[in-house]
């Protein structure tokens, strides 16, 4: 192929495809071409369809691509090392410098172009600024191939390069239109005087060669799929103008021959959609279909999922939905310890950078978002998934800001706490059926240390939840001194578990209840939820419902420590309690709490 030959014939020998996977088909013909501007013509068709004109040669390379779909390359045949080419993985350590003048370096399994030298081109994505055609240019060869969309689309991306041809390639070319896009370039070159008619053959090297596919079309099937009788000569007229090869059998029936160009007939029924639409759909009779469904069991995942949207826009939290491509500084807080955030090749942009480890970050920037909009109470949550060193896992997250019931005259407003979290995660716990849910104080690093807690049930952790670290918030747009309080469950923890909707009928209360109030001081870091456990545990079987209804630090009540007050309600099934029975059973509570917690009776 280099300048030393002396046989001006191309031989296709010295074209190899070492990876018919990647290259199934390379096609190439060399010409004998002189350099200038394209004709006014050539050049305002390529302008009005977005494509800057270069020269004669690139521009009927371009015009061909449009016109025919099929991309093409010149090479400057002079610079071409060895009289060879070879369509090859890359080898390790190979560069590239490419048209736009960049090197790059070339990864593992990318398809190139090669002399006997180096690369001369990216297959499918660009050419090398060595082989680039100049106005010194007087031979070139034309290449026109078939890439395997996968291969393209994966080096366009990892290289950040995208252009005409890898656009199109990723998307799948024609096998069989290689050969005639050579012929189509040859006859513009003759066309604006860049080349004259030459008697060349076409090297065409296809190592595995495809077979074109035949499909069976039968009448009675047709009229069976669009409800009415197409006459034969329709069904042949109509394929033949689409490209088709048809060859007429007895009894209304075809054999049918698809052209590459239409990868997706694949089936008989894709011919019949082809016949369908071109002799009409308005000729179509109106029936109704017969329809039968296929009793499928419930997907319990879809259940839960349905079931837990239900309960949450029940307590008055709207549902959000979020990208799942953020922003690696909005991620790092949320990131497991000593893990960082999956990061995406490529990305649009900044604000697109790492695969969410949690959906916090963006139910929180839907908050700011509501909060710079004039709402001043928002309650969000959203279901969805996220990626962690782990994997991808599904989760919901809840956030709360501002006022913790909506405004109404008869009550006074009210900031959002801790608890009315607490109490939306107990509801949904509740709803999908897990009864010993318990609240452990801890500390994760987006959650201010006091405020927040891990949700746990039995052996398995559920989730956190908590007050968002304010320099968090005001990171991401909340108004400094509003507190958010946020949680997140794993949906994979929480289980496929369904409630028990077993309804039982029980008789009214014979004999009556007796209420007693009880206040202690216990550590403020002692959980509400051992005080209950140790009250259940030490209490006779008439007690029969415990309501923690005060919490209480401030004036009184030493540093460190808490006043917690219950509601106790004692009934016997058999007789009228009395006010001994009630009392001693309250010495015995007081005792095992004092006992057990080093509780203080006020």
């Amino acid at each position: 192929l280099g300048p030393d030959s002396k046989n001006r014939d191309l031989i296709p020998e010295r074209i190899t495809i070492e990876d018919a996977d990647l290259c199934p088909r390379y096609s190439a013909r060399w010409f004998d071409v002189q350099v200038g501007p394209s004709p006014s013509w050539l050049a305002e068709r390529l302008e009005a369809a977005g494509v800057r004109p270069i020269n004669n040669i690139v521009d009927v390379t371009n015009y061909v691509m449009l016109e025919m779909g099929q991309p093409m390359h010149a090479f400057d045949l002079e610079r071409l090392a060895g009289g060879r080419l070879a369509i090859r993985r890359t080898r390790s350590g190979e560069t590239l410098t490419t048209l736009d003048g960049v090197t790059r370096t070339l990864e593992a399994e990318m398809l190139v172009i090669a002399d006997a030298r180096r690369p001369v081109a990216i297959g499918g994505v660009m050419g090398g600024q060595d082989s680039e055609i100049s106005a010194k240019t007087t031979r070139i060869l034309l290449e026109s191939a078939s890439f395997q969309p996968a291969s393209i689309r994966r080096t366009s991306r990892r290289l950040n390069l995208r252009t005409e041809a890898s656009t199109r390639f990723e998307r799948g070319s024609d096998i069989g239109s290689t050969v005639a896009g050579l012929t189509r370039a040859a006859q513009l070159l003759e066309q604006i005087g860049a080349s004259r008619t030459q008697d060349i053959d076409v090297v065409d090297v296809c190592p595995v060669p495809r077979t074109p596919l035949d499909l069976s079309l039968r009448g009675q099937r047709i009229a069976r799929v669009l409800g009415l009788h197409v006459p034969a000569a329709d069904v042949a007229r109509i394929l033949t103008g689409l490209g088709f090869t048809v060859r007429v059998q007895k009894n209304d029936r075809w054999q049918v021959t698809v052209p590459t160009f239409r990868p997706d007939v694949a089936r008989e029924v894709d011919l019949i959609e082809e016949v369908g639409r071109h002799y009409g759909f308005d000729r179509l009779p109106t029936t109704f279909p017969i329809l039968t469904t296929a009793q499928r069991a419930p997907d319990p995942r879809i259940d839960r999922d349905r079931r837990l949207r239900s309960v949450l826009a029940a307590s008055g939290l709207s549902e959000s939905m979020t990208f799942a491509f953020i922003e690696r500084d909005a991620a790092g807080p949320f990131c497991p310890p000593g893990t960082d955030p999956a990061g995406i090749a490529n990305p649009l942009s900044e604000k697109f950078a790492v695969l969410r480890p949690s959906l916090l970050p963006g139910l929180v920037d839907s908050c700011s978002h509501n909060r710079r909009r004039g709402r001043k109470d928002v309650r969000l949550f959203e279901t969805g998934s996220r990626f962690t060193s782990e994997g991808e896992g599904r989760a919901v997250a809840l956030v709360w800001s501002g006022g913790g019931h909506n405004p109404h005259w008869s009550a006074e407003h009210r900031s959002a706490d801790f608890f009315d979290m607490k109490g939306v995660v107990e509801v949904v716990c509740s709803t999908l059926g897990i009864k010993d849910a318990e609240f452990v104080a801890g500390d994760t690093a987006f959650l201010v240390g006091g405020r927040a807690a891990i949700v746990r049930s039995g052996e398995v952790t559920l989730g956190v939840l908590g007050q968002l670290r304010p320099s968090i918030a005001e990171t991401r747009g909340i108004p400094p001194g509003e507190e958010v309080y946020v949680a997140e469950l794993d949906m994979d923890a929480l289980g496929l578990r369904t409630p028990e909707r077993e309804l039982r009928a029980e008789t009214l209360p014979k004999f009556p209840s007796i209420l007693r109030d009880v206040s202690i001081l216990v550590g403020e870091a002692l959980p509400a939820a051992a005080v209950r456990g140790t009250i259940r545990s030490a209490a006779p079987a008439s007690l029969q419902a415990i309501v923690e209804f005060d919490r209480y630090q401030g004036k009184g009540v030493p540093d460190g420590r808490v006043s917690l007050s219950f509601r106790l309600t004692f009934r016997s099934q058999d007789r009228t309690l009395t006010d001994d029975e009630v009392e001693a059973a309250m010495n015995i509570i007081v005792a095992a709490l004092e006992r057990e917690h080093g509780a203080q009776r006020r």
